[in-house]
This record gives C-alpha cells, structure tokens and sequence, in this order.
C-alpha cells in the first residue's frame, strides 16, 4: 500500500500527515508494508524542511519531521501511489487537474473520506500556535481511521 499526502506547501499539512500516519503505521507493526510520503501542489518551498511551528507542535506530540524536505507532485505520483489524500478542496482541484487520464491511484479529500466532521485540513500558516495543534488534532483522528482501511485492504 502507497499512500501521499498532498497540501499546498509541503511544509505544514502535509508532512505533518505524513509524520503522524508514518508512527501509527509502524507502531501497529506496518510500517514496512505501507509506503508513506507528502508533496506540495506548489513549487516555492522545494527542499526545504517543514515549517519549524509544525516541527515543534509535531515534538511536542512525539512525532519527528526533522529529516523530511517539501518536494512537488508530479504526474509519476498517480502511478506510484495507490491513494493520494489531498488536505483541502483547492488541493484536491489542483491534483485533479494534472492527473494523467487512466491513473490508478484513489484521490479524495483526506478528512471527507473518514467522514470526521470537516472536509478540509484548515491551513494553520497564519492560525498560530493553536491552529497547529487543531492540524495535529485531526490528522491523529484521520491517521486512525486510514490504518483500520488499510488493514482491511491487506
């Protein structure tokens, strides 16, 4: 199983999604069956390290985001991921529209598809400190109920 997170950036939602499912994954003992990795929609943060706000959040919860870098989707990514959660509906328009016809990979709204409550993963860039936590807050539920789909799957 392949999954990708997908936000505007890369350095907020997305690792953040990324990190949190990457230790539920292993903790449930699949971690080596489940290929986990975030991208951005846009290019302007490439390379570079997730926004130190959510790093600390992250830490604070036990999570590390240290070592992962923003890296753009590209088109290969529908081929290579069997499920492409996208954190908002701007997102999700955006990967909608650079997907190759006849790709395999399920695309949906990561919030929606758990039906949580919320479609959207708010974006906590300008929210502060507390916007970050509420991230943390639902990508905990989320991850949760992305584990138990995928043990079903497997």
């Amino acid at each position: 199983m392949r999954v990708l997170f997908v936000c505007l950036g890369n350095i907020c939602r997305s690792p953040t999604a990324e990190g949190v499912f990457r230790q539920r994954a292993y903790a449930a003992g699949l971690g080596e069956r489940i290929r986990i990795d975030s991208a951005g929609t846009g290019d302007w943060h490439v390379g570079k390290a997730p926004d130190i706000r959510a790093r600390q959040a992250a830490r604070r919860r036990g999570y590390d985001l240290d070592a992962l870098r923003a890296r753009q989707v590209c088109r290969e990514d529908f081929s290579r991921f069997d499920l492409i959660l996208a954190m908002d509906h701007g997102n999700l328009r955006d990967l909608q529209a650079i997907r190759p016809a006849g790709a395999a990979g399920e695309l949906d709204l990561y919030l929606r598809r758990y039906a949580l409550g919320e479609d959207e993963v708010p974006d906590p860039y300008y929210a502060g400190e507390e916007g970050f936590e509420r991230v943390l807050d639902l990508l905990e539920r989320a991850g949760d109920e992305l584990l138990a789909e995928i043990r079903r799957r497997l």
